[in-house]
């Protein structure tokens, strides 16, 4: 006991000798340190500009620039791949296992025709028309599940995803949309607030032209005849019986349902003006007008 005892008062004689803690013994008390030039010498004058030239002007030298060598990206043979790579259409993918998943959960109602502006809606595919991208190209992963009838448009779409749609008894188109149109079907709704008319949709450019007017790829530029009887080609190609439509089933209207080639929207027509106040659509009775829309 009297060595702890011992040890507890030479404790309090060290804490007796030691100084008090203020302000003068903290060390970080943040307080502002004060900028003190550095010697010339040691560029203390020029404040990281250099001595004379265009660093000291501001007139830094552009990218990839090598004071006069031959710069690295011209050090290098041209490829003819990457030849206008820039003006190159993008399709963002879906596949049909996606859009199967969509018209499970409710966020596609197989009840009306789908298109660009039905995708977008759903919050799950995402349209950048900025990135170059003109619309929706239907992948044919998970053709073995899809099992909906239905009547969808879409940019783009092979051989395999045709035969899926098809062999449900359904209806797929290609269709082409210009950058502007595009714009309006990834969000119809801020178009509509604008209170302007709805535009003509324009023709393909010339690198897809054939594509959309080739029956096999279902171009809504096709001959519907000849559309027909590639429907039947494909069925005995693939090995599967086209299911038969009548005026009598219930889904005959939304699959026989089509758009014109300057028509943009379903079930609006191009010069037409939708007022979501008032819930009103107004038309163009100009005959000069309906002539414009029309052609």
């Amino acid at each position: 006991m009297s060595a702890i005892k011992n040890g507890s008062i030479e404790a309090l004689k060290m804490l007796r000798a030691l100084p008090r803690v203020s302000l003068a013994n903290i060390r970080n008390t943040g307080a502002p340190k004060k900028f003190v030039r550095g010697r010339g010498q040691h560029g203390g004058d020029k404040h990281g500009a250099g001595n004379k030239g265009s660093g000291q002007r501001q007139n830094y030298m552009r990218l990839g620039f090598e004071t006069g060598n031959n710069p690295f990206y011209l050090r290098f043979p041209y490829e003819p791949y990457y030849k206008g790579h820039h003006f190159r259409k993008q399709y963002l993918p879906l596949s049909l296992l996606q859009l199967q998943k969509m018209i499970d959960t409710n966020r596609i109602d197989i009840s009306e025709p789908i298109d660009l502006a039905t995708l977008c809606n759903t919050g799950l595919y995402k349209l950048r028309p900025e990135e170059k991208h003109y619309g929706v190209h239907l992948t044919d992963e998970g053709t073995d599940i899809f099992s909906s009838k239905i009547n969808i448009e879409v940019q783009w779409a092979n051989e395999a995803t045709i035969a899926a749609i098809e062999r449900n008894g359904g209806f797929i188109t290609t269709g082409f949309f210009d950058i502007h149109s595009l714009w309006l079907l990834k969000d119809p709704e801020a178009f509509f607030r604008r209170g302007q008319p709805i535009p003509r949709r324009m023709l393909p450019s010339e690198d897809v032209i054939l594509y959309y007017s080739s029956p096999e790829n279902r171009g809504y530029l096709a001959d519907p005849e000849k559309i027909s009887y590639e429907r039947l080609v494909l069925s005995q190609k693939f090995g599967y019986e086209l299911p038969s439509l009548s005026e009598s089933d219930s889904m005959y209207d939304v699959l026989m349902e089509r758009k014109d080639p300057r028509q943009i929207f379903y079930g609006l027509e191009p010069g037409w003006i939708v007022n979501l106040v008032e819930k009103e659509i107004y038309k163009p009775k100009d005959q000069e007008l309906i002539e414009y829309y029309k052609t």
